[in-house]
């Protein structure tokens, strides 16, 4: 689930542009330009129909305001081309449409708000009789269709791919951590077309073996072959795609292996982690749960800043109230489980490395280490038999309503970390603490979230960059959907 919005994945712009010229009857391209124009059809057809269901709906909840069929279809169709064109405009139909779904969630909210301004602004001009409780109706039912629609695009593309349509076979260079990730970015990112059918590694590489994608399921694996790359190793893979993402011990190594692709006529993509310091304000590349992050500056516009403190203090106050009992009973579980206190207080780095009490509830056994490296299997023995359960739903993380609604902290925002890693932050990593932490951020939601934060920055650095009261929305629904997945 992009900075530039060129939505170009992480592989340099030149290689990706060499595939195309050394490949013209390329039928990924092909397939991509129609699944674009069967979007964009969908996406009018969805608003259009957003709307006309809007006037039906304030009907049937009792609603009085009637005007002609004609008027009512014709709003749906001002909806459906302002949609569209503002969804173009932020260029949604490009290669992929978010990083981890959440530009697509946040395209969503901003198109149905634009939209609907758009729409009444015409209605107004036009004298036309569309009732205002439609648009309002409309306001809420435009982006739930929207996203529904998204899921099922993405699931109808996944069928085709499945079945062969438009993808290229892609072998990964670099059988490491990065090649894991690339492996799971591309099995994560079904809009780019690249399918994972191997992994090539180095002498050392244990062959026959497989290579499960970052998450919980681990529904997908691709085999690991020992190099080095051969045009044979790649002719047996049937590799339409060579990515060559392991960092080369010298010039040589990139030499032989580009060498080696030649032979098999096989297109190579150079897949690069972090852009160089010196073009801090060169656009981020990135794919759907990969960033390519170049340093830039936050956004400090105050009217973000107003509303995303005022839904801060709104909604943290709406939950401690609404869920007041629940917490309360859930304290009492755990001191019934075990020894020691239901609250769990731990000093972490805010906004510009200022310590504040971070609140949770606790979920390992009195007298753990308060400061240590936070446990990342559920087996670890620290924690407690209900501590499992309460990490596992996320459970442990809403006594942070109080830190948010103290001002220590945001809904959406980077993880606070503990002093003694801030210590050892690098320039890098300090872009982080340009913005209050949160309890919810791309990072939270990202394949990656079983390694520590500080080593996946770069959902951080794109969350600084882009963020808007949108992102924010969109952050937000997409923890409560994956909060309900994770207690299943």
């Amino acid at each position: 689930m992009a900075a530039s919005e060129s939505q170009v994945p992480s592989l340099y712009a030149d290689a990706l542009e060499d595939i195309q010229v050394r490949r013209p009857a390329l039928s990924r391209e092909s397939f991509r330009r129609a699944m674009i124009l069967s979007e964009l059809s969908a996406d009018f057809l969805t608003c259009a129909i957003a709307a006309i269901g809007a006037y039906f709906l304030q009907l049937y909840f009792g609603a009085h305001v009637q005007c002609p069929i004609r008027q009512v279809v014709a709003v749906g169709i001002l909806q459906g081309i302002f949609a569209v064109l503002l969804l173009q405009r932020m260029r949604a139909s490009e290669v992929d449409a978010s990083l981890l779904r959440i530009r697509e969630t946040e395209r969503a909210f901003r198109t149905s708000v634009q939209t609907l301004f758009l729409v009444l602004f015409m209605t107004f001009l036009f004298r036309l009789d569309f009732p205002r409780s439609a648009i309002l109706i409309a306001l809420g039912l435009t982006p739930i269709l929207l996203i529904v629609q998204k899921q099922t695009f993405s699931s109808i593309l996944r069928i085709l791919h499945a079945r062969g349509c438009g993808i290229e076979r892609v072998v990964v260079y670099g059988a490491g951590e990065t090649g894991k990730h690339v492996v799971s970015t591309l099995f994560y990112s079904p809009r780019l077309g690249f399918r994972p059918v191997g992994v090539i590694g180095d002498m050392s590489a244990r062959a026959g073996s497989s290579m499960f994608e970052l998450g919980y399921r681990r529904s997908h694996s691709v085999p690991v072959e020992r190099g080095p790359v051969t045009p044979a190793l790649l002719k047996s893979l049937g590799c339409s795609l060579l990515i060559v993402v392991m960092p080369p011990a010298c010039s040589e190594d990139i030499t032989e292996v580009m060498h080696a692709a030649n032979q098999a006529e096989t297109p190579v993509a150079l897949m690069s982690r972090i852009l160089p310091q010196d073009r801090s304000r060169e656009a981020s590349i990135e794919v759907d749960g990969w960033q390519v992050a170049a340093p830039s500056e936050p956004s400090s516009q105050w009217p973000y800043l107003f509303i995303k403190r005022a839904m801060d203090i709104v909604v943290s106050s709406l939950l401690l109230i609404l869920l007041g009992p629940f917490l309360l009973l859930v304290a009492l579980m755990i001191r019934l489980g075990s020894p020691g206190p239901a609250l769990f207080v731990q000093k972490r780095a805010g906004k510009n490395g200022e310590l504040f009490n971070i609140y949770k509830f606790r979920s390992m056994y009195t007298g753990t280490p308060r400061y240590d490296v936070s446990p990342t299997e559920s087996s670890d023995p620290r924690i407690t038999g209900l501590g499992r359960f309460l990490r596992r739903t996320s459970l442990d993380e809403l006594p942070q309503l109080l830190n948010v609604f103290l001002g220590n902290m945001s809904l959406v925002g980077p993880r606070p970390e503990m002093p003694f890693i801030v210590e050892r932050y690098n320039d890098q990593h300090r872009r982080r603490l340009q913005v209050a932490p949160g309890i919810t951020g791309l990072w939270q939601l990202s394949v990656d979230r079983a390694l520590p934060i500080h080593e996946n920055i770069e959902y951080d650095l794109y969350y600084i960059r882009n963020r808007t009261v949108f992102m924010d929305v969109a952050i937000l629904l997409h923890t409560l959907l994956f909060a309900m997945g994770a207690g299943v």
